[in-house]
């Protein structure tokens, strides 16, 4: 959808232009951290609302600047509000993350590399407790800063929603100076309808990136939806056949719902963070056939958990497994019952493949 813009003659635009920026770089001035301050959890949000990616100076062993300068150039080009700290190991941990939500004031997706360890949260508009819980499982076990950190925000770049803060085009967090300030003005207002005309080829070329992404996207979840609606066909199920009671009936009808609302929500999705809607239709569309499946049964209801780590067609999980991937640390992950089995034997679980650039790999690398 466009939205009509006011009309404004080139000189006003040029004004307003300069207005804006000098008042952005007024207030980096102002709000810019010291050199050699005590690190604080408001100093970290202000380091993180204008940046993705914060390290703290006592923290810097762990990932270097070449590291955090490619995570943050991975953030910014996704366009997604990931926020990565790298803290050191003695840090205060208690409420940390509802405090560093809290002073950033930004609705995303934070994690924090805190020694050793690792953990991340999110507002549920950008991504599931579930779809966290799950990153964080996939990347705990790696050592390396560098390494988990990459594969961590590789992979929630590719199922988390939302946009990232414009407060990241605003520039460093060094302090700048009266002189420059005066200097950025000067050359805004000698280039500023090139600057404008940028900004609007840039946007532009975003928007060309999400629909390509959401095209390479849809073959993907549009395989989940037929797969889905299969597994409907083939259940041996009639609302009226003997024995089916009211709760069976409601099972049912959820799991068809769901299954509506997956294709309606695939149809009208614009963007790729749109597709979180459509995965969670069909998360809760499996967990109905699986209450369905229980009492028609007689076995004890299944407790909600997340879809099976290797295939999420393969519907809930039942358990947690250890897991070691090729060239991987190993990890626990929910998995299904077959997959379970497998693992237990010394087998490959099944694991769901896709296509991409580099052939046929594991859907959450591809």
């Amino acid at each position: 959808m466009k939205v009509a813009l006011p009309t404004r003659s080139p000189a006003g635009l040029l004004i307003a232009l300069v207005l804006a920026v000098l008042t952005a770089l007024a207030a980096m001035t102002a709000g810019a951290p010291r050199a050699g301050a005590a690190t604080s959890v408001s100093a970290v949000a202000a380091a993180l609302r204008e940046s993705p990616v914060y390290v703290d100076p006592q923290a810097s062993g762990q990932l270097s600047p070449a590291e955090a300068h490619a995570l943050r150039q991975r953030i910014e080009k996704a366009d997604k509000p990931l926020f990565i700290a790298v803290l050191p190991a003695g840090y205060p941990t208690q409420d940390l993350f509802t405090d560093l939500r809290t002073a950033t004031g930004v609705t995303g997706l934070y994690a924090i590399r805190l020694g050793d360890r690792f953990d991340a949260r999110a507002d549920s508009s950008v991504l599931s407790r579930t779809a966290v819980r799950n990153l964080v499982g996939s990347v705990r076990g790696e050592s390396d800063a560098g390494t988990q950190l990459t594969d961590f925000t590789d992979r929630a770049l590719a199922n988390m929603g939302g946009s990232a803060p414009a407060s990241w085009g605003s520039g460093g967090g060094d302090r700048i100076s009266s002189t420059a300030l005066i200097t950025a003005g000067a050359v805004l207002v000698a280039g500023g309808a090139g600057a404008y005309t940028l900004v609007r080829r840039n946007r532009r070329r975003r928007e060309q990136e999400r629909r390509a992404a959401l095209e390479r996207l849809r073959v993907v979840v549009d395989e989940d939806i037929t797969a889905f609606g299969e597994e409907l066909d083939r259940l041996d199920f009639r609302p009226s056949e003997p024995g089916a009671d009211d709760a069976m009936r409601a099972d049912y009808e959820r799991a068809l719902d769901a299954y509506e609302q997956a294709k309606s929500f695939m149809a009208a999705a614009a963007r790729p963070e749109d597709v979180r809607a459509v995965t969670q239709s069909l998360e809760d569309g499996r967990f109905s056939l699986a209450l369905l499946a229980a009492r028609r049964a007689g076995r004890p209801l299944p407790e909600r958990r997340p879809p099976c780590f290797f295939d999420p067609r393969h519907g809930p999980s039942v358990t947690d497994a250890t897991w070691t991937p090729p060239g991987g640390a190993t990890r626990e992950v929910p998995v299904c019952a077959a997959d379970a089995t497998r693992l237990a034997d010394g087998r490959d679980p099944v694991i769901r493949e896709v296509d991409s650039d580099y052939g046929r790999r594991p859907y959450w690398e591809a």
